[in-house]
């Protein structure tokens, strides 16, 4: 395993985690651009969605006081039907154009976070469009968060309780997507070694302690705003590399 990799692999973990634990969101939306541009497109996926579990089921258990479970429900069932369809995409396209397909998927599903877009609320229909649009993105790129993001603007959910309620959908995400692409063969011969996948997952406890102390010194909309830069100079890599790949 390559040190700098580790290194790489490690300092995207331990950040996303910081992240999450501060703004409620972060982990994939940081480690999905790196680990894609470090390990490959489908691998690189997978682990973001194992660090992803990882990190949502300690905050889980760190923020379960202010989860919102009426919303999680509402949310929760949709993500499956968002999620099969990602899979087979992931299976049937080859890494130069799944590269072009996340890069753009990312950026794309950023912009009404980067431009600040509010949203009308949809009603009824928002909860499960977010969690049909959160399984796909999470499923194919690794990153729910922004779908979910858009309805919480739309809906104006208190932050607290966001933050923490994002924490299940995110492990419910993260293991919908590893099951369904693996009954759809999406992962076959492109997993992640087991050294560098138990180095990220190791790596996840350290963000959520350093995050609970940068909790109480920085505003969420600030972490939300790093989160964004990352993702976005990780994204636009992922974009160009896929596009050079099938020129």
């Amino acid at each position: 395993m390559d040190v700098w990799v580790l290194a790489a692999v490690l300092g995207a973990v331990v950040l996303g985690a910081v992240l999450q634990r501060t703004s409620g969101m972060g982990t994939g939306l940081v480690v999905s651009p790196t680990f894609v541009l470090l390990i490959g497109p489908v691998a690189g996926v997978v682990l973001t969605n194992i660090t992803t579990v990882v990190s949502a089921l300690a905050l889980t258990v760190v923020m379960r006081r202010d989860i919102d479970w009426p919303r999680f429900w509402r949310i929760a069932p949709t993500i499956v039907v968002g999620s099969v369809p990602a899979a087979l995409l992931v299976a049937a396209v080859d890494a130069g154009w799944l590269e072009v397909v996340i890069g753009a998927a990312l950026l794309l599903a950023l912009a009404p976070m980067a431009l600040a877009w509010q949203l009308p609320d949809l009603g009824r229909a928002a909860a499960p469009v977010a969690g049909l649009t959160g399984g796909f993105l999470n499923t194919a790129v690794g990153v729910g968060g922004p779908a979910v993001l858009l309805y919480a603007q739309a809906t104006r959910w208190p932050q607290r309780a966001f933050a923490a309620t994002l924490q299940p959908i995110f492990l419910t995400m993260g293991l919908v997507s590893l099951l369904t692409k693996t009954a759809t063969g999406a992962v076959a011969g492109a997993l992640p070694g087991w050294p560098l996948a138990a180095a990220a997952v190791a790596a996840v406890p350290a963000g959520v302690i350093v995050g609970g102390s940068v909790a109480r010194r920085v505003p969420p909309a600030t972490a939300r705003r790093v989160a964004v830069a990352v993702v976005v100079l990780g994204a636009t890599a992922t974009l160009v590399r896929g596009v050079v790949t099938v020129a």
